[in-house]
């Protein structure tokens, strides 16, 4: 008796047709898969089911690459082997799908194919059926040509058929799988959260849910199950995980979706390191499954707190593969004549090796307008020529500190160095931003090895440059950093928290902290945030009274799940690894979505709509 098979038996099998040999032991459609057949089935009777991927008329004898997921298998159809064969083949045209019998046979001398599982064999077909037709398709699904972001979409189902999409989302339900091997093996406990819940703004606009038994309530979308797996430890499971969705309803870039998937993690009795260390052996072991030619950079990993960072590298996500780090020069310009940088609060500066071949319109347009957009008031600079320094702030400067300004920066001829005077965060995001684009646009960046780096010690509160408004750096159950606590109420914006993030090649794919688990601590970061005491007890009432219930200390994290399989892809965004994405406005062009509702049942919802002007 061949014994059933559980989730346990699927990862240790080798053969993918093992289950299908199960389901199907008489198969209608097909015997075997299309990676599957060698020379060892030569003269085997077979039954193959799939899409005709390309089609080849060689002057009476017509040649069929059949697709399915697992691969392709060349078939022939022989007008002298089988005439009424030969004459349905005549009619296959890209994209039908068809069942074919024949027999496994050896290709011809000089005929085989080594880029294909299957390139020794064909199948001389002796029946065919065509199970459905199809339209010609709006782009070609056998190459993998260029195709318009918009048609795409719109076609997803077609999309996914071509190798490169087909190859992604392979390659996220292997990392998947990974992952929950790994927290499973761990002693983790997998636990789904519910995804209707209680609107209580953590930093990103909810999606509503009109609650119809319940007319003028609603329930929200998740941002992110943090409220729920702290109250699993509160409950005991000790160590929870989720391959969790998470919706938000914000603006969207390359990296962002409206919906989107997270590895979700939670323990109890853990300080910082605990919870680092565990998610670094998982971060090493996924590097070497799935970038196992690209060694790590460096093990353990570093870690480096939020202001040296931002110091260093000009951003809270540094890509460490690469030097070109700042350096503050804000001491030594204090007292010069250029205002602009006598009078800012920080003046970083950044050399580029080699980069004084640029053209001066370069620097003054492309560069300038680039720092613009994240925030500079123009970009400054030096150019370090054969014949000594050039730029347009020499005269402000003098020779005493431009010298000193080439002796802090370590300039020599040929070098750029850039200069960003304005608030600290300002300065160091201008460069670091610069320091990046640079890096990239002249192949400085190091593609041999991958580095990942933690960043600690955040602050526990920033200023929204938008409204003004204390908001939490990360969320408000963040714990204050040990000797902290004090200041959340006595000097916030000096208070760090007991916060960390993963980055990874410059891209942050995990964020988490040790969390709160007491009623007074919690009480006074929402009394931090302004948050009044009657909304304290409305949106967060349940979590203040859960911790008077013996809450253990607890910390955990969550991965980006869409950006880690990004990376490991080698794809620009992340909706090239999502099945099916919304655009960069947040639509499903395929579905249509959103789109307008019936009157009454908008009406049976408790829901008006006012039309936009």
């Amino acid at each position: 008796m061949i014994p059933k098979p559980g989730y346990s038996d699927y990862r240790c099998i080798p053969n993918q047709s093992f289950f299908l040999h199960i389901l199907h032991p008489f198969p209608m459609y097909r015997s075997h898969l299309n990676n599957e057949l060698r020379k060892e089935h030569l003269d085997t009777e077979v039954t193959l089911s799939g899409w005709v991927h390309r089609r080849r008329d060689h002057g009476g004898l017509i040649f069929i690459d059949l697709r399915d997921r697992y691969g392709l298998t060349q078939v022939v159809f022989d007008p002298e082997h089988n005439k009424n064969t030969h004459v349905v083949a005549e009619q296959l045209r890209s994209e039908y799908v068809i069942t074919i019998k024949g027999k496994v046979r050896q290709r011809p001398d000089g005929q085989t194919n080594e880029n294909h599982e299957t390139g020794e064999i064909e199948v001389i077909v002796n029946e065919v059926t065509i199970l459905n037709e199809s339209k010609t398709p709006p782009f070609e699904i056998d190459q993998d040509k260029h195709v318009g972001e918009e048609h795409r979409l719109k076609y997803r189902y077609l999309d996914l058929r071509r190798d490169r999409m087909k190859s992604n989302i392979l390659l996220r339900a292997e990392v998947t799988t990974f992952i929950r091997n790994y927290m499973v093996d761990n002693g983790f406990v997998e636990v789904e959260t519910p995804m209707l819940v209680k609107g209580t703004p953590e930093g990103s606009r909810e999606y509503l849910v009109p609650a119809r038994l319940y007319h003028g309530n609603f329930y929200v979308l998740p941002q992110s199950p943090q409220q729920m797996k702290q109250l699993l430890m509160v409950a005991g499971f000790d160590k929870y995980f989720q391959i969790a969705r998470c919706f938000r309803d914000e603006d969207q870039r390359g990296d962002r979706q409206p919906e989107f998937t997270q590895l979700d993690l939670e323990m109890s009795f853990v300080e910082q390191e605990d919870v680092m260390k565990l998610n670094e052996g998982l971060a090493i072991a996924l590097a070497k499954k799935f970038m196992p030619s690209t060694p790590i950079q460096e093990e353990p990993f570093p870690v480096l707190s939020f202001h040296d960072s931002m110091n260093r590298y000009g951003s809270d996500k540094p890509d460490v593969r690469f030097d070109m780090e700042l350096t503050d020069i804000t001491e030594l310009v204090k007292d010069c004549d250029f205002k602009v940088f006598s009078g800012a609060e920080s003046v970083k500066a950044l050399k580029i090796e080699n980069y004084a071949d640029k053209p001066r319109s370069y620097f003054e347009t492309k560069l300038t307008d680039y720092a613009k957009d994240h925030g500079a008031k123009g970009l400054a600079y030096i150019m370090y020529m054969e014949d000594g320094p050039k730029a347009p702030i020499l005269k402000f400067l003098g020779d005493d500190l431009v010298a000193k300004i080439t002796e802090a920066t370590g300039a020599k001829t040929g070098d750029v160095v850039f200069f960003a005077a304005d608030e600290w965060s300002i300065a160091c995001e201008v460069l670091g931003a610069l320091r990046k684009r640079i890096a990239k646009e002249e192949n400085r960046v190091p593609t041999d090895k991958v580095a990942f780096c933690w960043v600690n010690d955040f602050p526990m509160f920033e200023v929204s440059k938008e409204t003004g408004a204390v908001g939490a750096m990360h969320h408000p159950f963040t714990r204050p950093k040990k000797g902290h606590e004090e200041m959340v109420l006595t000097d916030p914006m000096n208070a760090l928290s007991n916060g960390y993030d993963l980055v990874m090649n410059g891209n942050e794919i995990g964020g988490g902290s040790i969390r709160i688990h007491e009623r007074e601590l919690q009480n006074n970061i929402f009394k931090a945030l302004k948050v009044a005491p009657e909304d304290i007890e409305s949106r967060f009432g349940h979590m203040l009274e859960a911790f008077e219930y013996g809450a253990p200390p607890h910390g955990g994290i969550a991965w980006g799940l869409d950006r880690l399989v990004m990376i490991f892809a080698n794809e620009p965004n992340i909706r090239e690894v999502i099945a099916f994405p919304k655009d960069q406005k947040a639509k499903d062009l395929m579905f249509g979505a959103p789109s307008p509702m019936p009157a009454d049942q908008v009406a049976e919802a408790g829901v008006e709509i006012i039309k936009e002007d």
